[in-house]
């Protein structure tokens, strides 16, 4: 019989999160994995049941749920500063990596090298957001219901411009109402998988009592929720510029309509980012989904990328600091787009840890999963578009060669994604040199 884990320091729990936030690649599901190995397999400070509770709570919300659930598990663990330390880590590594490498992008862009690289990963980033929609695709589209249901987001996406958080809406709805009716349709367990694997004691275990930190009570929620709103609309009355309140405001909503991962958000990005506020360029947003495959943390920094180009861009601080402008925007979008997150686990953790075994959200998210299968697939198509037939010209070959191999590599090999994109930015790089 395995002897009881010892309890963490807080010390020791920080440091953990802080070395998370630095090899935390592979996107949410191999953060996922990343944190299962070490929270309940190596360390065992939380059950396999416990976990994979959090992790279905985080899966209903919208925003990324690797992030999400650290700052579950912290918040589990120690409270409010442990939901933050845990929550804030897991993206900080990831904000300024970012902000380097974009500033890197727009400084030295142009030069022969940097083009080379980003030629090899462009075609790799599509390969892997077609294989994204066939991982998710194949444990959530488990019956012919859910199959067309898929098949009618991309044609409302693709064709008929619906915008993503209608199609979200309306999915759920369609899951709530269809459940009254078949229930086995649209229930399943977690989207992670996830077997019930013996590991010993934890910590945090099945029959572990909720700590008093963790207990529902209506004067927390609402001092939470004050707070919570108060911050953002603090931060919002110091920007004074026009285009950071933009940010501010269009990367909250971006927060809130985040159901499937960034994956799914980024046509919602796309449209606000390029079309409506010109704080890039489709190619640039093409480069930075490239740049933020290459980093640690959630997918969704992407939206660091677009802050910091946006800012950079409109020159709000002048042309003199575009640098200052360019982390000014990086931080605005980081903020409000997590904001919501830290929310959503302090608000609803403590109903959800009262009424554990309530799957009573199962049958909407498995609806919104199959939807966001098609929007996935519609995003691939749209990469394809832009990186195959650059420029609406004619097919480059090349580009679509590394494409193949790349999802090849993938689906038949199951070479990591990191790997794979080192892969093809050396081709990129190579053939830079050579031709």
């Amino acid at each position: 019989m395995q002897e009881q884990p010892k309890a963490p320091s807080f010390v020791e729990f920080f440091v953990y999160w802080l070395k998370l936030g630095f090899i935390s690649f592979g996107g949410p599901a191999g953060q996922i994995s990343m944190m299962h190995q070490e929270l309940v397999e190596k360390r065992r400070w939380i059950s396999e049941h416990r976990f994979l509770h959090a992790l279905n709570y985080t899966m209903v919300l919208p925003g990324p749920e690797a992030q999400q659930l650290a700052t579950y598990i912290g918040w589990l663990m120690f409270g409010v500063r442990g939901g933050i330390v845990a929550g804030v880590l897991f993206v900080l590594p990831s904000l300024f990596i970012l902000s380097a490498l974009t500033w890197i992008y727009l400084t030295y862009g142009d030069v022969p090298a940097v083009e080379g690289i980003l030629y090899g990963i462009k075609p790799a980033v599509t390969a892997i957001v077609l294989f994204a929609a066939y991982r998710i695709g194949s444990k959530a589209l488990s019956n012919n219901i859910l199959r067309v249901l898929a098949v009618l987001a991309f044609i409302a996406i693709f064709a008929l411009e619906v915008p993503f958080p209608y199609i979200v809406l309306s999915a759920a709805l369609i899951g709530y109402l269809g459940a009254q009716f078949s229930p086995s349709t649209f229930t399943t367990g977690s989207h992670h998988g996830g077997g019930k694997g013996s590991y010993g004691p934890a910590l945090i275990d099945d029959d572990t009592p909720v700590p008093e930190h963790a207990k529902f009570k209506w004067s927390r929620l609402i001092t939470f929720l004050v707070v919570g709103i108060s911050i953002g609309l603090a931060v919002m009355g110091l920007l004074s510029d026009e285009t950071l309140r933009n940010m501010g405001e269009f990367f909250t909503k971006a927060a809130l309509v985040t159901f499937g991962g960034a994956y799914a958000v980024l046509p919602y990005i796309y449209q606000g980012g390029v079309d409506q506020y010109a704080w890039l360029t489709s190619t640039q947003m093409m480069d930075g989904l490239a740049l933020g495959e290459t980093t640690p943390g959630p997918l969704i920094m992407v939206v660091a990328f677009v802050g910091f180009v946006g800012a950079w861009t409109k020159e709000i601080f002048g042309p003199d600091a575009l640098l200052l402008a360019g982390f000014a925007g990086a931080s605005v979008a980081t903020l409000f787009t997590f904001l919501p997150s830290f929310l959503f686990i302090f608000l609803g953790g403590p109903g959800v840890e009262a009424t554990r075994g309530d799957l009573k959200f199962s049958a909407p998210l498995s609806a919104v999963t199959a939807a966001v299968v098609g929007v996935i697939i519609n995003l691939a198509v749209f990469f394809a578009q832009n990186v195959l037939w650059p420029n609406g010209g004619d097919l480059d070959l090349i580009a679509t060669l590394i494409g193949v191999a790349a999802f090849i590599a993938l689906f038949r090999f199951k070479i990591s994604i990191m790997s794979v994109i080192a892969a093809c930015a050396a081709i990129g790089l190579t053939l830079t040199v050579l031709l």
